[in-house]
């Protein structure tokens, strides 16, 4: 795996749920991988949702200072900051994809980062968003070669050409 791989919450909190004997231990090995290859990636929204999530949410919750130290580890991935950029890019792609507001975000987060792939079990395993395509880490094996998921730059053009379309023999 190459490219830069964004990791939605629920990915972040099977991987610390003991009582999910399926999904925790892929996500857990998914995450292993990205901290070995170094090619995970998230947002400051993501770490809140898992924070939460963890110390509210699940049975048994987490102590909230277990939960901050999982969640500060991740600041080694250097999340994504919920900015204007991050706001105005989640517009469009709310607009463009009729995705929630909230998974509008991730999708523009993940873009952002340049990020090729993003696994998370709450979008349509397989969606692509522009550069960015969805997986889930539960039904794409940790042993699948994900290099078809190559980072591509995502080339943003604010104006449509101007002139006429080119003859195809011209």
């Amino acid at each position: 795996m190459s490219a830069a791989v964004f990791v939605d919450s629920n990915v972040l909190v099977y991987a610390r749920q003991a009582n999910e004997p399926v999904k925790q231990p892929l996500a857990a090995q998914w995450l292993e991988r990205l901290w070995r290859e170094q090619l995970g990636r998230t947002s400051v929204q993501v770490l809140s949702e898992t924070y939460v999530t963890l110390t509210r949410k699940i049975n048994p919750a987490l102590a909230a200072a277990d939960a901050w130290g999982y969640v500060s580890t991740l600041f080694a991935w250097d999340p994504q900051p919920v900015d204007a950029a991050v706001a105005r890019r989640a517009r469009d792609i709310e607009q463009r994809y009729h995705l929630s507001w909230w998974d509008s975000l991730i999708v523009s987060a993940a873009q952002l980062q340049n990020c090729a792939m993003l696994l998370s079990e709450d979008m349509q395993d397989g969606a692509l968003f522009g550069s960015v395509t969805v997986r889930s880490p539960f039904t794409l094996g940790i042993s699948e070669a994900p290099a078809a998921y190559a980072a591509v730059p995502d080339v943003t053009r604010p104006h449509r050409p101007r002139g006429r379309p080119r003859r195809a023999g011209a």
